[in-house]
């Protein structure tokens, strides 16, 4: 239930920031907010594994897909998808 209403609120914020952003903006959030929602899952897995190395894997999981997420938002925001294929557009 936890892991819905975070996607739900997530969405909703981005929803009510797209108004005044260009669709890569938007895009760029939606990838951001994306990898936050599976980075938050992966953290509530963390917190219920049985062992140490266990919850320390999945944390740095979360870590890594929300690092990644940041860095292909940035990309987006940051190389024309018209003319650089950096981003994979």
């Amino acid at each position: 239930m936890k892991k819905v209403l975070a996607f739900a609120a997530a969405a909703a914020l981005t929803t009510l920031g797209a108004c005044n952003q260009s669709p890569r903006e938007q895009a760029a959030d939606n990838i951001e907010a994306n990898a936050d929602a599976v980075a938050d899952n992966l953290e509530d897995l963390a917190d219920n594994a049985t062992t140490e190395n266990a919850e320390q894997a999945l944390e740095n999981r979360a870590d890594a897909v929300e690092e990644a997420g940041e860095k292909k938002a940035d990309d987006m925001r940051s190389h024309d998808a018209d003319t650089n294929l950096k981003n994979g557009i």
